[in-house]
């Protein structure tokens, strides 16, 4: 059976819910980046929280410098900041930084895909991988080192949308043209009969 887990949230709400200007902020973010709800904004921003929250533990020197390097050096794998960053430098990071690693962001910048939604389905159903290994998540950090080895799982290509309607309209009009004669041959024919 195993022991029982206490599933916990990864986010915090905002602490003033009905705020305007943070709402509509939020929605162009969530808007821009193709996110599936706030919830998903929610997340990068308590991460963020927690970033900048230790950065200051470091900045007041309540624990070591090696800390703090640790915490630049993980940041810089991402590509949010630079490897030659300080602790500092961290305060100034935005949730935009974050939302600019996501799998699903960076799967529409390298033109996978067409759209952030369009991204986001290619990523739950499977048709996207890093280093040859399936990636089912589209809030997945992606590494610095990563994002050249993005690529589709299968062999898959994204058809646009013009050249289908082009094509179905260039083959629906000869059949058109071949069924308004068809009629009007065949009532021809049953008068001379």
């Amino acid at each position: 059976m195993g022991a029982p887990k206490r599933i916990r949230k990864k986010y915090e709400t905002p602490s003033k819910m009905w705020d305007s200007a943070r709402i509509q902020r939020e929605h162009e973010l969530k808007a821009k980046y193709g996110l599936k709800n706030l919830r998903e904004l929610w997340i990068l921003s308590s991460e963020l929280r927690r970033i900048k929250q230790n950065a200051r533990t470091v900045l007041s020197g309540k624990v070591s410098e090696q800390t703090g390097k640790d915490i630049v050096a993980r940041l810089s794998r991402y590509g949010i900041v630079k490897s030659d960053a300080t602790p500092d430098d961290l305060l100034v990071v935005g949730v935009e930084a974050l939302l600019e690693r996501r799998l699903q962001t960076v799967v529409l910048r390298k033109g996978l895909a067409k759209t952030g939604a369009q991204a986001r389905q290619l990523i739950a159903h499977g048709l996207i991988s890093i280093n040859g290994r399936r990636v089912t998540s589209p809030g997945h950090l992606v590494l610095a080192s990563e994002e050249t080895a993005i690529a589709y799982y299968k062999p898959f290509t994204i058809q646009r949308e013009t050249v289908q309607v082009a094509v179905a309209a260039q083959a629906a009009a000869p059949a058109a043209a071949e069924q308004a004669q068809t009629p009007a041959e065949g009532a021809a024919e049953s008068k001379e009969a």
